[in-house]
């Protein structure tokens, strides 16, 4: 499964997507970005119906938009259409501009963090 083609050049050389970039701050799965990237692109949905389109059991869906919910990229939302028994929910994506938004900001706020750990680890005489 190709999960995505757009790479930056680190200053190391290194060539990274952005699926590295949001597995390394938000501990995004492959699987999490594909269900994010569906519901961005075929508009909320229900676990059955991205299950079934993506061709992944339930239980995995389940992990993905809970993960997703978690870090605020995508909200739940009670189907008003469920009838009786166990409720039923729909997930929703941010729309892009605010998960960009999102995404940019928490950028900042980690290399913020790192540029202020960064001379007390150099400088700390343990090792």
């Amino acid at each position: 499964m190709e999960v995505e083609k757009l790479k930056a050049r680190l200053p190391s050389g290194k060539e990274v997507g952005l699926i590295e970039a949001l597995s390394f701050c938000y501990d995004v799965s492959d699987t999490d970005f594909v269900v994010l990237k569906t519901l961005i692109n075929s508009g909320e949905k229900t676990e059955d119906e991205l299950a079934s389109v993506l061709k992944l059991s339930k239980a995995s869906i389940n992990r993905s938009v809970n993960k997703l919910i978690s870090i605020g990229f995508v909200e739940r939302v009670k189907d008003q259409n469920s009838k009786g028994g166990r409720p039923r929910y729909i997930y929703k994506p941010l729309d892009v501009n605010s998960l960009t938004e999102k995404i940019s900001k928490d950028f900042e706020y980690c290399a913020k963090l790192f540029g202020e750990i960064t001379p007390k680890e150099l400088t700390s005489s343990h090792t």
